[in-house]
């Protein structure tokens, strides 16, 4: 099974922990035990811009000229493209930027507000800042959003994993095989260090050039890269690194690092 959906699964235990749902089941099986609803799909959002679309184009250079990562030059642009697509086309008569008033925005928070959470409301009006921040300053137009604020965000718990619950996800993947080796690696190294499933996934090995290699398992420390590609390193605990090490040597063993000696560990 792949990493995802192993994460999937180590989320999911609230819900489901039954010792039948290991990673290693075969894929008939898993489709049996694993019977939680499935999210419904969303639907897509409008992205075409219209006569908007060009400065979006330049905004979108600006901040890769910044070094931003990917995923938030997406989350940027496709904010700004949605706004122009779902609400200035549809529902204004303008046509060009220097035309966007506060009450436009505002009227578009309303409608995210009454359909999202206020925490994604939030995200898409910072992102929708950042656009009028840099087109203002480009352009040297008025910003609209200047005297605006973010809707507020209702803080919330993050809901945490018990020893018992994580004592359950353990006792799934015990065994030899490489796919539980390499589970419960997984499962030791998320528990230990609580970085997210996108930097594990990320995190390469190399037994041959320590340079090109993001774990050391003797001073017990990985090297992550988060938010924008910026590296950082954390530590695990022995029993971490012993899972770690057990999967490495299978991994070894199975002559892995001759068909993949570079990618993601």
């Amino acid at each position: 099974m792949a990493l995802s959906a192993l994460i999937v699964k180590f989320s999911d235990l609230r819900k489901r922990s039954r010792p039948d749902a290991c990673a290693t089941a075969e894929p008939q099986e898993e489709r049996k035990t694993m019977t939680a609803p499935q999210p419904r799909p969303r639907r897509r959002k409008p992205l075409d811009a219209g006569p908007f679309a060009p400065e979006i184009g330049s905004f979108r250079l600006h901040l890769a000229a910044e070094g931003k990562a990917a995923k938030t030059i997406r989350t940027y642009t496709e904010a700004v493209q949605w706004f122009a697509a779902a609400h200035l086309i549809p529902r204004t008569s303008h046509t060009r930027w220097d035309q966007v008033s506060g009450h436009d925005v505002q009227r578009w928070l309303v409608h995210l507000l009454t359909r999202y959470s206020d925490a994604y409301a939030s995200n898409q009006f910072r992102a929708l800042q950042q656009f009028f921040r840099w087109l203002a300053e480009e352009e040297q137009l008025p910003d609209p959003m200047t005297r605006l604020r973010a809707p507020k965000v209702s803080e919330k718990l993050v809901p945490v994993f018990t020893s018992e619950e994580l004592s359950a996800l353990e006792k799934t993947c015990q065994g030899r095989t490489f796919a539980e080796r390499r589970d419960t690696a997984i499962i030791a190294v998320l528990t230990a260090t609580g970085i997210r499933a996108g930097e594990l996934a990320g995190t390469r090995y190399d037994p041959y050039d320590s340079r090109r290699s993001d774990v050391d398992l003797w001073r017990r420390e990985i090297r992550v890269r988060g938010k924008g590609g910026r590296p950082r390193v954390v530590r695990i605990g022995h029993e971490a690194a012993r899972a770690l090490d057990r999967y490495l040597r299978i991994r070894a063993r199975q002559g892995r690092w001759h068909r993949q000696r570079t990618n993601p560990l």
